[in-house]
């Protein structure tokens, strides 16, 4: 298990027109969160993966691809072949899940399942045993801002349970109104992995926001049962 939390901020939130120094911004975070979305599995359209190639050769953090996309079977290569070092679909947008969990980790990556706010943690009991990583989705997904939901805590804690039945240890990633107000409670009910948007570009010194996050987060640690 991670001792130490990771912070992964979302350049979703980031200055789009200014995106290098945004970047540069961050170098004491863990991975940039390269939000992938297609206008269809949810209501916006952001980033494709020539960007995500032009962020790997500006920043030596690693990335962390975030598939919101129908059909994640087709465009999964073209994210491994730009460099992304963690690649996460949604189990609601998937078809062949295990083949594109094994396609992933053939290419050296993290290969990982999101699930949506209306997604039981049970649905991945036929997975689970296969994933570096599962992102539990704290707001519905398809833009940034948005208030975080409280039933993360209980889908949290049973993933805890669902991972100490399985006997495995993925990374636990929380994705949505992640602040340091509420890092600590997050981790303390089983993250382990912060995806943290208007929370870290909003704040004038953004080195500062992410170890305000890291402070908090893992305070979570202690309180663990």
């Amino acid at each position: 298990m991670l001792q130490d939390v990771l912070i992964a901020p979302s350049i979703l939130a980031a200055d789009q027109l200014d995106l290098r120094q945004e970047i540069e911004s961050i170098a004491t975070a863990d991975y940039v969160h390269f939000d992938v979305m297609d206008g269809a599995f949810v209501p916006n359209l952001t980033f494709g993966p020539g960007l995500l190639a032009q962020i790997k050769e500006a920043t030596e953090l690693p990335v962390d691809a975030h598939l919101m996309i129908n059909d994640p079977d087709r465009r999964v290569q073209a994210y491994l072949d730009a460099g992304a070092d963690i690649v996460c679909f949604h189990y609601e947008a998937q078809i062949h899940a295990l083949r594109t969990i094994s396609l992933i980790k053939e290419h050296g990556a993290k290969a990982g399942i999101a699930i949506n706010p209306g997604t039981p943690v049970a649905m991945l009991e036929s997975v689970i045993d296969d994933l570096d990583l599962v992102l539990i989705m704290s707001v519905n997904p398809g833009f940034g801002g948005q208030a975080f939901i409280q039933n993360t805590y209980r889908k949290l804690r049973q993933l805890r349970r669902l991972c100490a039945d399985h006997r495995v240890a993925p990374i636990v990633e929380v994705d949505g109104g992640i602040s340091a107000a509420n890092a600590e409670r997050v981790v303390n009910a089983g993250a382990n992995m912060l995806v943290a948007g208007s929370s870290v570009f909003n704040a004038g010194d953004r080195a500062a926001a992410i170890a305000d996050i890291r402070r908090a987060a893992n305070r979570g640690f202690g309180g663990r049962c």
